[in-house]
């Protein structure tokens, strides 16, 4: 399983998490990754930033952002997901 630092925290968690259970207190949660300046300014101040995704691209296009903690998913399928191979085939 791969680990992301989740923001200043000083702590890791998992790149792609099942909603619900993670603690989300400190996060800025967006729902798609279109707000870049949003992202940027969170990450710069430290906050954690998570995106909800409801498909593979989705996730793949989060954590192509180095900024995103976690995707954030619904669906248990998608915590299984191959970035590498999404990204290098």
């Amino acid at each position: 399983m791969r680990e992301r630092w989740f923001g200043a925290t000083g702590r890791k968690v998992p790149a792609i998490v099942l909603d619900g259970t993670l603690d989300l207190s400190e996060a800025l949660v967006l729902e798609d990754v279109s707000d870049l300046a949003a992202i940027h300014a969170a990450h710069h101040a430290g906050t954690p930033v998570v995106v909800r995704c409801s498909s593979p691209q989705g996730v793949h296009a989060a954590l192509s952002l180095g900024p995103v903690a976690c995707a954030l998913v619904t669906d248990e399928s998608l915590l299984s997901l191959d970035l590498a191979e999404m990204t290098y085939g």
